[in-house]
Order: structure tokens, then sequence, then C-alpha cells
């Protein structure tokens, strides 16, 4: 157990350190080192930038961009031809806006996007949620890391209400035409590819995988590790470490690929498959109720892992929250 404990942690401290490396590698080979080399900023003359604009040192503005008066451009940032940043936002150093991307609105509340993010062209970004819900004039928030690869025709939209965010954490890459709704919570080193579609309040962990043109169902819970297939439509939460498919998306075994592809040993595997079949594939005379499958799983040492205990905790919050939801639904009885 402690080897296992020791060589997840190995993994999550190298596996984002790889992946900004890489990163900050591809960047400095496709911009080239202008970006490091002056400190004075260029702002084309079509460019319209307020003057009470924060605007860093060794920014590029190219024509026909425009600058909010509440905006703030970090350090080295570039703006290509057209590219829009408004309302109270916060473009941390070294981004890169493409051509027709829209960062913020003018309006209520702000939009904080953090070091080293390319937005694609003609992202949509901080804009308003689409949600019957939102009041105006409520301040609404959007967080996002560092080192994440939004491409071309994106939408992210800040929070429906004041008292939340919609957060989006670090290394991540969102293909083209993904949509990350209101309150969403995503976390750090996802990939989401195309046409992926999150509607809100998801919350997705770390090391997660869409194939295209998936659809999520709001509220759902995407568990660290798993892989969504393409075309999936998912309407319930998905454990950490498992593959879904289909629609409505079903259970396909586990996240094999990706496992192996995050470090993870042999043993965790086999461990990990193991407490999949005891839980999910019971024996057909198996009278246990799914409650007392997971119960058992403490007690069975040759299954017990750090990655049992993930699974287990939150296999027990999905449940339970099952539950409440469908006690909430039930009629009341009218005698």
């Amino acid at each position: 157990m402690a080897a296992a404990a020791a060589s997840s942690a190995a993994r999550r401290f190298l596996f984002p350190r790889l992946l900004i490396a890489s990163r900050r590698l591809h960047a400095s080979a496709s911009e080239g080192p202008a970006r490091e080399a002056s400190t004075t900023s260029f702002i084309h003359p079509a460019a319209v930038v307020h003057p009470d604009a924060s605007i860093g040192q060794g920014v590029s503005i190219g024509p026909f961009c425009t600058v909010g008066a509440s905006a703030s451009i970090g350090d080295a940032c570039q703006l290509h031809a057209g590219s829009h940043v408004m309302g109270d936002t916060d473009l941390g150093e070294g981004c890169v806006v493409l051509t027709g991307a829209i960062l913020g609105a003018d309006l209520p509340g702000r939009t904080i996007i953090g070091e080293n993010n390319v937005i694609g062209n003609y992202a949509v970004v901080g804009v308003k949620c689409q949600d019957l819900k939102y009041k105006p004039g409520d301040e609404c928030f959007l967080h996002i890391g560092n080192n994440n690869e939004i491409r071309e025709y994106c939408s992210i939209h800040r929070s429906s209400k004041s008292c939340d965010h919609t957060v989006i954490g670090h290394n991540n890459l969102i293909m083209g035409s993904c949509h990350i709704a209101h309150d969403c919570k995503i976390g750090s080193n996802n990939i989401f590819a195309n046409n992926t579609l999150f509607g809100g309040h998801v919350v997705v962990e770390d090391c997660t995988h869409t194939a295209g043109a998936v659809v999520v169902h709001q509220f759902c819970h995407i568990g660290s590790f798993s892989f969504l297939g393409g075309g999936s439509v998912v309407a319930q939460d998905v454990p950490r470490y498992m593959m879904v498919a289909g629609d409505r998306a079903e259970l396909r075994g586990l996240n094999f690929e990706g496992l192996r592809r995050n470090g993870f040993s042999d043993l965790e595997v086999r461990s990990l498959r193991k407490a999949y079949r005891k839980v999910f594939m019971p024996a057909i005379s198996c009278q246990s109720s799914f409650e007392d499958r997971l119960a058992e799983l403490p007690a069975r040492p040759t299954v017990w892992t750090i990655q049992i205990q993930f699974l287990v905790d939150l296999l027990y919050l999905m449940h339970e929250y099952t539950i409440q939801i469908a006690s909430d639904r039930m009629p009341v009885n009218p005698d």
C-alpha cells in the first residue's frame, strides 16, 4: 500500500510538470523569441485600447482589437487581430488570444484567466450564462488557471449567481467547439475532444478524457482518470477510473489505456479490476445488494489500495446522492 501511494504521489507530481514543459516548448517554437526579447508593448494604430486599461510590458495588440477600461493585460501577452477583451477581465502573463476571440463581458462580475493560456479563434470566454435563473445585475465569475489550450469556437460561461464560480484548473486541452456551461468545476490535466458539451454545475475531476461529440447532463460528476466514449450522452455520475459509452452512457469497464498512460502500476490496475468485478459484475447467484458489495471491499486486503479507497468514497457519495434525488422526486401522499 505504501508503494502504491508513493507511485501515485510521484505520478501526480511529475505529470503536470511534464505537460507544462511540453506546452511551453511548443509555444516557444511556434511564437518565437520575440515575446521575451522586448519589454516594450506594441499597440497597432487600428486597435482601440481604453486609456484606463492596464497593459503590461512586452504586450502585442494587433489591428482591430478592443480592450475595455477595466481590463488588465499581463506581460508578454499577444492579442491577435480582431480579438477583444471586455469588462473586468484579468489576463495573466504570456497568454495568446487568437483572431476573433472574445474574453469577458461588460456585465457585473469578473473573468480571471491565468498565465500561458492560449485562447483559440472565435472562442467566447467569460460571457453571460445561458440560465434563465440568472438575474440581471448579479455579479458572476469565471476563474481559469494556467497553461490551458482552449481551441476555436469554444464557449465558456460565467457562473449563474454571485455566490458561485465557474472554475477551470490547469493544463487542460479543450478542443474545438466545446462548451462549458455556468457553475462547472473542471479540474486539471483533462482532454476534451471536439464538441464535448458540459451542462451547468457539472464537476470534472483530473486526468479525464472525452472523445468527440460527448454530452454531459447538468449536475453530473465525472471522476478522475475516466474516459467518455465518442457520441456518449452522460446522464449519471461516472466513477473514477471507468470507461463509459452509449446513449445513455453505461459502464464499459475500466479505463485501462488511460491508467497505463498515467503511470498506474500493474498491481494497481489488477486491484482496481478485482474491485470493479466485485462491485459491478456480481455472480448471477449473488444475493448481496450494491451497498453490501461496496462494504465488503475494505475487508479484502488483496484488492485494497489507496485507489480503491478513492473509488469507494466516491461511489458512496454518488449512491447517497442518487437516493436523495429519488426521495425528493417521490410524490407526496395526499392522505
